[in-house]
C-alpha cells in the first residue's frame, strides 16, 4: 500500500506530462500510481495526472502484461533453480513490451520501476504516428525520473508520518500526565488544610505541633513542585500543538496507544456499576467542610435519604464531584457560601447533583470555552492557581457515563455583587 502522493510529486508529474506533450507531441498522457501492488494481473492503479483534463483515465486502456511463468524460467535455464515470479512488468522494458497492444505502436505504457518494484505507470499516446527509437528513449528517461521521484516522495512521507505519529503519542502522554497531576492536586490541598486545622487545635506546648508544622511545610513544597510540573507540561503541549502538520491530508498509520499513566477511572475502561450518590459524596463533604472553615465560607449539603443508585463508575464520579466542589470553594470569596443539592426526577429516572456558589460568577465570554483543556479565561489573570483541567476532565468522564454536565452562570442574576455559578451533574438511575 502506497501513501498518497504529495503535492510536490504531483507538480513534478504535471511538469513531465507537459514535457511529453510539448516536446514529443503526445496527444494524451497520464501518470498512474499503484494503490496496492500484488503479483497478479489486476494491479489497482490510481490516476495522478491526466492530459487532456477532459479525458477519462479509463479511455487510455491500461495493458495487462503477461507474467513470465516458471516454465519460461526453466526453458531459459533447464538446470537452474526455480525462481520466484518477478514483478508484473519487466525491470528494463524493451520497445516491444512498451507497446500497449501489438499493431498500435502509437500507444505506450512505461512502468515506474525501482529495484524490481512497480510504483506506477506512465501512459502516452498520439494519433497516427509511431514512436521512434529516440523518442522511446526519452520516454524511458521520463519514466525513470518519475520512478526515482516517487521513491523519494514515499520515503519522505513515511518519515513525516512517523514523526507525526510520534508527536501524537507525546501529546497523549502530556495530557495523561497533566490529568494525573491535576488528580493529585485535590487530595494534596485537603491534606494541607487538615494539617492547618490540626495545628490550630494543638496547644503551643504540644510536641506534636512540630509534626503538624512539618506536614504543612512539606505540602507547600509539593505544591511548588506541582506548579513547576504544570509549567513544564504547558510548554511541552504548546510546542506540540503549535508544530504544523507537515503532511495535511496524509493518510497515516494508526498510532499505538501510549502506556496509561492514570487509573482507568480518569480516561478509559470505566467500571459501570450501581452507585449511591450519598456514599460518593460523604467522604468529600468532610474535607470540604474543613476547607470551607479555613476560608471563612458557609458550606452545606442537602441529600435526600434512600435515593436509588445511579449507573456510574464510583471513582470517576468522585473525581467529578471533587473537581466541582474544589472550584466552588476556590473561587468563592470569604463570607460567601457553597451549597450541594441532590434531587431526583422519577419520571425520567434521573438524579441531579447541583454544586452552587455565591462567588463572582463566570464571564459570558468564558462560558463557551469552559470545558476546554487548559482554558481558564479571566481566571488566568488572577492570583488563584489552576491548570484549567478540572472541568475538562469532569466533562469527559460524565459523557462516558452517559450523563450531562451543565453550567448556569450567573445563578442569581439579581445579585449584582455575587451572582454565583451553578454546575449540575445529571446521571441515569439503574434501570
Amino acid at each position: 500500500m502506497l501513501l498518497p502522493a504529495s503535492a510536490e510529486f504531483i507538480d513534478l508529474c504535471r511538469t513531465q506530462v507537459d514535457l511529453v506533450v510539448q516536446s514529443l507531441r503526445a496527444s494524451a498522457s497520464a501518470v498512474y500510481l499503484t494503490e496496492e501492488f500484488a503479483e497478479s494481473l489486476q494491479t489497482q492503479l490510481v490516476p495522478i495526472v491526466v492530459y487532456p483534463d477532459d479525458v477519462e483515465p479509463s479511455r487510455l486502456q491500461l495493458p495487462a502484461p503477461r507474467l513470465p511463468s516458471e516454465d519460461d524460467s526453466l526453458s531459459a535455464n533447464p538446470n537452474g533453480p526455480k525462481k520466484s515470479r518477478p514483478s508484473a512488468l519487466p525491470k528494463q522494458p524493451s520497445a516491444a513490451t512498451l507497446e500497449v497492444f501489438r499493431g498500435q505502436p502509437e500507444r505506450m505504457v512505461l512502468p515506474l520501476m525501482h529495484e524490481d518494484l512497480v510504483f506506477g505507470l506512465l501512459v502516452v499516446a498520439r494519433e497516427n504516428q509511431q514512436w521512434s527509437a529516440w523518442e522511446q528513449t526519452q520516454l524511458e528517461r521520463v519514466a525513470h525520473t518519475l520512478a526515482i521521484a516517487c521513491v523519494l516522495d514515499q520515503r519522505q512521507q513515511w518519515a513525516l508520518s512517523a514523526d507525526f505519529e510520534q508527536r501524537s503519542l507525546h501529546t497523549q502522554q502530556y495530557q495523561t500526565l497533566a490529568n494525573l497531576l491535576h488528580q493529585f492536586r485535590n487530595p494534596l490541598t485537603t491534606l494541607h488544610t487538615l494539617a492547618n486545622l490540626l495545628l490550630k487545635r494543638l496547644v503551643p506546648t504540644d510536641p506534636n505541633r512540630r509534626l503538624a508544622t512539618s506536614m504543612i511545610q512539606e505540602s507547600d513544597r509539593l505544591q511548588t513542585l506541582l506548579q513547576q510540573f504544570d509549567q513544564s507540561i504547558d510548554l511541552g503541549e504548546a510546542a506540540l500543538e503549535q508544530a504544523p502538520d507537515p503532511t495535511p491530508g496524509l493518510k497515516r498509520l494508526p498510532a499505538s496507544p501510549p502506556t496509561l499513566l492514570l487509573p482507568s477511572s480518569i480516561g478509559t475502561n470505566l467500571q459501570f456499576q450501581p452507585c449511591w450518590i450519598a456514599d460518593v459524596l460523604h467522604p468529600l463533604l468532610d474535607s470540604a467542610t474543613a476547607i470551607a472553615q479555613t476560608r471563612q465560607l458557609t458550606f452545606e449539603a442537602q441529600i435526600p435519604p434512600e435515593l436509588p443508585p445511579v449507573q456510574a463508575d464510583p471513582q470517576a464520579l468522585q473525581e467529578i464531584f471533587s473537581n466541582l466542589i474544589d472550584n466552588a470553594l476556590k473561587y468563592s470569596p470569604a463570607g460567601q457560601s457553597v451549597q450541594i443539592e441532590v434531587s431526583r426526577d422519577p419520571q425520567i429516572q434521573q438524579q441531579a447533583v447541583a454544586v452552587q456558589d455565591t462567588g463572582y460568577g463566570i464571564p459570558a465570554v468564558d462560558l463557551p470555552h469552559l470545558f476546554e483543556r487548559h482554558y481558564r479565561g479571566v481566571q488566568s489573570e488572577g492570583e488563584i492557581p489552576g491548570t484549567g483541567l478540572g472541568l475538562a476532565i469532569a466533562q469527559d468522564l460524565i459523557q462516558q457515563m452517559h450523563g450531562t454536565l451543565s453550567v448556569i452562570s450567573p445563578s442569581d442574576p439579581k445579585n449584582l455583587t455575587h451572582p454565583g455559578s451553578k454546575f449540575v451533574v445529571c446521571l441515569p438511575e439503574v434501570s
